[in-house]
């Protein structure tokens, strides 16, 4: 089924690691189906049309049991498919910063994120969206094993 003008709900739920550990990451309700068209609607595709081509992501919707295995975020957005990590790695000449900070100025989001990497790059971007976004900026650093988010 159709999502948004550039993807379907068998990408958006498709995953290595679910299938690797036979896990079943498809959408449970249509809240979930709700929530991912209107990040494909108010993020996804706009970033699609701008940039003129589908930009790649590791990961859009997860189940719980998903996201257990991966030590996500316990109160991660992509539960609820709101939320998808970006990484256009350079593919078209876009690199992933310059994807960050276009979001950060032209899209409406609720939570961006940026992943890792170093100053100048970062691993990838997350981005979510929600009906009243609260523009919450972050940077994602381990300090140790721990993760921890950083207020940009």
């Amino acid at each position: 089924m159709k999502i948004g003008k550039y993807l379907t709900t068998d990408e958006i739920c498709y995953s290595r690691t679910a299938i690797r550990n036979n896990i079943d990451n498809n959408f449970v309700s249509t809240m979930h189906i709700s929530n991912a068209r209107l990040l494909c609607h108010n993020v996804y595709d706009p970033l699609c049309d701008h940039f003129k081509f589908k930009i790649p992501f590791s990961s859009f919707y997860r189940s719980v049991n998903l996201n257990r295995v991966i030590k996500g975020s316990k109160g991660s957005q992509h539960m609820s498919g709101q939320a998808v990590d970006l990484d256009p790695n350079c593919q078209n000449g876009l690199s992933n910063a310059q994807l960050f900070h276009y979001i950060r100025t032209k899209i409406k989001f609720d939570q961006l994120i940026w992943e890792f990497g170093d100053d100048k790059q970062p691993a990838w971007v997350h981005v979510s969206y929600a009906d009243n976004p609260r523009k919450q900026v972050l940077k994602a650093i381990k300090v140790g094993k721990v993760t921890k988010y950083i207020p940009l």
